[in-house]
């Protein structure tokens, strides 16, 4: 089972939008050498909706090669089609891969049954590991703990980054679905208390930038050290408001950006982030000590 930081990896881009893949190398060496646990590529964090087929593939295939088998790495895959996550988790199965990162379908608003048929047909096509991914604030579907037990009893689904901010799910998603599934956070400013509850790690957006603060963090609350994650989750408290202050990632980048870990390319239609919130961001960063 994957457990501690697993960072929600940026894309870096160049001014025209291209994918600068030099600044992908540097980003994952740095996160190995801070204690990262692991790496989420292409997901939304990673732009995954403005990516085309040709480069969705090639990003995460690169991306192994620069790991090189040193930490485990999750492929978004997710759209909401089910025949084209099928054809792009199959596109990326050979590449290295440790398993998929499945957001539920946005916009067409599937039932639970639609949800469940559409998991599991994937989980049934391919041959890695599914994560599910609940992320209602932007797809406008909830995949209920309910549902979530049902799927659990297919093998090749094996937890669900869960990114509602409700960490009263955990305790309900541990009955329903059985000690071995892997309950992630996908909401930063909840995540320490979703440790606490008996979560097994976080996607984290906070870890694009302070990677080793978030993992020991992580590491912290995994062993029963709850005062000690609380003292480290404080510093961060500031990155986890602000970097949601615009759509993620655009405060991300930004941020990276000021850091000097990559430029300031992101594709429309995100935007730069704006000069109003620049201050806010920046003084975060000061806070939990990235600048």
């Amino acid at each position: 089972m994957l457990k501690g930081s697993l960072v929600a990896l940026v894309t870096p881009m160049a001014a025209d939008g291209r994918i600068d893949y030099a600044r992908v190398q540097q980003l994952i060496e740095w996160h190995l050498g801070q204690g990262t646990d692991g790496f989420v590529i292409a997901g939304t964090t990673g732009e995954s909706p403005t990516l085309a087929y040709a480069e969705h593939v090639e990003l995460v295939r690169r991306a192994c090669d620069y790991v090189a088998g040193r930490a485990p790495v999750i492929a978004g895959t997710g759209s909401n089609s089910t025949r084209q996550t099928i054809d792009l988790s199959l596109a990326v199965a050979d590449s290295g891969i440790d398993g998929y990162l499945v957001v539920t379908p946005y916009y067409n608003k599937p039932t639970q049954d639609g949800l469940f048929e559409h998991f599991s047909a994937i989980a049934s096509a391919t041959v890695k590991p599914l994560m599910l991914y609940n992320v209602p604030g932007r797809t406008g579907v909830d995949l209920l703990p309910e549902t979530v037990g049902r799927l659990a009893n297919h093998a090749n689904i094996t937890g669900i980054k869960e990114a509602t901010g409700e960490v009263s799910r955990v305790p309900l998603l541990h009955e329903l679905c059985g000690d071995a599934f892997g309950l992630y956070s996908g909401d930063d400013a909840t995540s320490q208390e979703f440790l606490r509850l008996g979560g097994h790690g976080v996607v984290s957006v906070t870890a694009n930038v302070v990677p080793a603060a978030f993992a020991q963090m992580c590491e912290a609350a995994l062993a029963g050290q709850h005062d000690e994650a609380a003292r480290i989750d404080a510093d961060l408290a500031g990155l986890h408001r602000d970097l949601f202050c615009e759509s993620n990632p655009i405060p991300v980048k930004w941020a990276l950006a000021r850091m000097g870990r990559i430029d300031g390319g992101i594709r429309l239609p995100l935007t730069s982030l704006s000069d109003e919130h620049q201050p806010a961001v920046a003084a975060a960063l000061e806070q939990a000590g990235a600048i």
